[in-house]
């Protein structure tokens, strides 16, 4: 083993320079003459052969290795260990090295050198985080944790031990622990070192306003505010301002008010001006309430006016600076200080105008004089049209449109909004043409009114021009992606087109934005019933009946369903449910009337014969069913006693002469000869009717004829023109003859006794308890309530 190694002589030991000479004897010219192999190649076609090939690819042709003194022997390494390419008893050693560093393939192919890949360009962009995510809302608030933890180590390692407990007050605080939070501010506020326990009792009488300790929470406020010093003048006018506001709580206006006017006195501000104005107001001071809405008007906004955003020249620099600013932080806090201004105003305008004089109207005038005279003049006109709604809510119209029509000359936007209103007026009394007028004004004087538009687009689906209104209301949902109106109207206008997938599209896309809207989930269920698919048109009105579940309405149409697929049990269940909640409606009594006969229990039938009976007394068919269903249990003399009174109410109801024939014949009662001549002559007076219009038909063309026929049939006066009245006459004229027995129990019998429940329907889709969408009536409720808001 040992004759492969070779060691390092030792006098190489020494030399750090030794092998710089050693060099490859190929390059060696100086010695070319005297190299036999290189001067026979020169002078043959030794030379012209063809190089050998490696079998091996990747391994380099062995060739020797001379020193610097002319030797040709093989190096060998410092162990002993043959070189990569060495010949060693006359076999060559394989290349061990595939690839150098940074080498690939592609380099073959023409690709250039790229080890760190930068011909790839810049990575792409790191993917935003969503804030609003649960996960990234659990890590600021793990984050927010983490640092007030770190805060009160810090502070604890300090010795700073008021500021630990302060934190953890804080803490409970938030998280609603009131007694562990008001116990720790007690243990910082008793320390006598602390100077700013005034501020403290702030933070605990808001703490006992939460817990509605309204006499606790004045006493620390009055408490801190004697321990904050004057010169805190802002903080003390909070502090004055909460009392105020705890006062009102606890219905003593006299010192609310006495703590709002001391603010309105040293600093105004509006929150204190308008509760300043419900104190008044409370205690019914008509001559306060006018100064303190005065006062509310005067209170500056301490914002710049909206000229500063107009750029005054051509001076690109300055428009920069104007676009810069134009909507950034400090114009948006300008806008919602302005805003809440308006909105303090408006309401206060609003609660006083009825009680300061003898009327609401001169009320608002006054308001509306006192507001022209400020700065916010341009919510005058706003004042005015609020006046015409109060006379909307008192049912005064024509002093509504009155009012309304005052803006006609108005500027655009204003007389857009009075148009958009008279145009709802108009339209909720029929008057199409006058709404359609001042639809169109509203939409000229302002294109991007979308309520203008849904009213424009009302006033043509009323005309009947289906696709021109789906028209309007696709400009008003353009204009204002949020128009609930325009898109429920598309909806049902859709439906009208029978573009059933289009209205199920508005309908899902109007219920992701208002969840529990109960007219929104009945309009999906109908679609589904309109598509024929009862699955689904039954679990949206299940959702429906989640929201609103007294609604009668959605719980006869779920009977209506379950009926339709056979389930009988289901469909009582929810029949029975509608019938609870309101139990007038015809259809439902009807349906679990003839449901107790179709199983057999006539007596239970009985009592909503007689409830329809009740509700419809001129219609014989329901006295006639009650009859039937004493006949039927087997109490015949009360139902002879009940034929013979709907013979006394209805002496020409040939069915009800019919049975009392039958029935005094088979009991054996002498009045069987005086209603058989009855009966003997109204079927006579039947057949000259029929003669005469035979006759009639013959000579006048039969559309007179078809008249008098529907006047004289068999019901006389008690015919209906729905299709259940005629299936139930002429089920009840398909009883049991003279000769058959009368308390047959077959099933001829029962079916003639009753109306199929699930006749042809007029569409009228129905939701919310006491409330009803009619498509056909769909402005009053559905269809753009387009007033202004409050």
């Amino acid at each position: 083993m040992m004759q492969n190694v070779h060691l390092a002589p030792e006098t190489d030991e020494d030399d750090l320079y030794s092998g710089y000479n050693d060099y490859n004897p190929t390059y060696d010219t100086e010695e070319l003459e005297n190299d036999t192999a290189f001067q026979q190649a020169v002078r043959t076609s030794h030379g012209r052969r063809p190089p050998i090939t490696a079998k091996i690819p990747s391994t380099a042709v062995t060739r020797p290795v001379a020193t610097g003194y002319g030797s040709k022997t093989s190096l060998a390494s410092s162990m002993g260990r043959p070189m990569t390419g060495a010949i060693q008893d006359g076999v060559t050693r394989p290349m061990t090295a595939v690839r150098a560093a940074g080498f690939t393939k592609a380099a073959l192919r023409g690709s250039a050198f790229d080890p760190l890949g930068q011909s790839r360009g810049p990575a792409p962009p790191l993917e935003a985080k969503n804030e609003d995510s649960p996960e990234e809302k659990i890590r600021q608030l793990e984050k927010k944790v983490n640092e007030l933890v770190e805060e009160s180590c810090i502070a604890n390692s300090c010795g700073d031990l008021k500021l630990v407990l302060f934190n953890l007050a804080s803490q409970y605080s938030a998280n609603e622990m009131y007694a562990e939070a008001l116990n720790t501010y007690q243990v910082i506020v008793k320390n006598k070192m602390f100077s700013n326990a005034g501020r403290l009792k702030v933070n605990m009488g808001n703490i006992y306003l939460k817990q509605r300790n309204y006499s606790k929470a004045i006493k620390f406020y009055r408490m801190a505010l004697d321990q904050i010093p004057s010169v805190h003048k802002e903080m003390r006018i909070k502090i004055m301002q909460n009392i105020g506001v705890t006062f009102i709580k606890t219905g003593q206006y006299s010192d609310a008010i006495n703590s709002f006017e001391h603010i309105m006195s040293m600093a105004p501000n509006l929150k204190a001006g308008f509760n300043l104005i419900l104190s008044y107001f409370a205690v019914g001071d008509r001559d306060k309430m006018k100064k303190a809405f005065q006062k509310l008007i005067a209170v500056p906004l301490e914002i710049d006016e909206d000229d500063k955003y107009i750029s005054p020249s051509d001076d690109p620099h300055t428009n920069l600076v104007i676009e810069a600013i134009k909507n950034d932080h400090l114009r948006q806090m300008e806008r919602e200080r302005k805003a809440m201004a308006e909105k303090y105003i408006m309401t206060a305008a609003k609660l006083i105008a009825p009680v300061i004089e003898t009327s609401f109207a001169v009320g608002y005038d006054w308001c509306v004089e006192v507001v022209k005279a400020s700065q916010y003049v341009e919510l005058a006109n706003d004042l005015e049209i609020n006046k015409a709604i109060t006379y909307l809510r008192q049912k005064d119209f024509n002093q509504a449109v009155e009012t309304l029509k005052m803006f006609e000359k108005k500027d655009s936007r204003v007389k857009s909004a009075a148009a958009t209103n008279l145009s709802f007026l108009y339209y909720l009394e029929n008057e199409f043409a006058q709404a359609s007028s001042y639809a169109d004004l509203a939409v000229n004087s302002d294109r991007y009114n979308p309520s203008a538009l849904t009213n424009k687009g009302n006033t043509v689906f009323a005309n009947g021009d289906y696709e021109k209104a789906a028209e309007f209301y696709k400009e008003a949902l353009r204009n204002d992606s949020s128009c609930t109106e325009a898109l429920y109207n598309i909806g049902l206008t859709y439906k009208r087109l029978n573009r059933l997938d289009e209205a199920l599209d508005c309908f899902l896309k109007l219920h992701a934005i208002l969840r529990n809207s109960a007219q929104v989930l009945y309009q999906i269920a109908n679609v589904y019933e309109l598509m024929e698919d009862p699955n689904q048109a039954i679990e949206w009105l299940m959702q429906l009946i989640s929201v609103v579940p007294t609604d009668s309405r959605a719980l006869s149409k779920l009977g209506e369903l379950y009926d339709s697929e056979g389930d009988k049990s289901q469909a009582f269940q929810y029949y029975y449910e509608s019938y609870r909640y309101f139990p007038s409606n015809i259809e439902v009594i009807e349906w679990l009337g003839a449901y107790y006969i179709d199983t057999q229990f006539c007596e239970k039938a009985i009592q909503y014969f007689e409830r329809a009976s009740l509700i419809q007394p001129t219609q014989v068919k329901w006295q006639l069913m009650v009859a039937s269903c004493f006949r039927r249990s087997g109490n015949y003399q009360k139902a002879l006693d009940t034929y013979k009174e709907i013979h006394r109410k209805f002496p020409e109801n040939v069915e009800c002469l019919r049975f009392l024939v039958r029935l005094c014949t088979d009991i054996g009662l002498k009045e069987v000869q005086e209603y058989a001549t009855k009966l003997k002559r109204l079927e006579k007076m039947k057949e000259i009717r029929e003669q005469r219009i035979k006759s009639g038909r013959d000579s006048s063309g039969g559309s007179r004829g078809r008249r008098e026929g529907s006047a004289g049939s068999d019901s006389g006066q008690n015919c209906t023109a729905s299709s259940k009245g005629e299936r139930l006459s002429a089920k009840l004229r398909a009883l049991p003859g003279t000769n058959e027995p009368y308390e047959s129990s077959s099933n001829k019998e029962i079916d003639a006794s009753y109306v199929d429940p699930l006749g042809p329907q007029a569409e009228r889709p129905k939701t919310a308890a006491k409330k009803r969408i009619d498509e056909d009536d769909f402005a009053d409720e559905e269809l753009g309530d387009d007033l202004l808001p409050e």
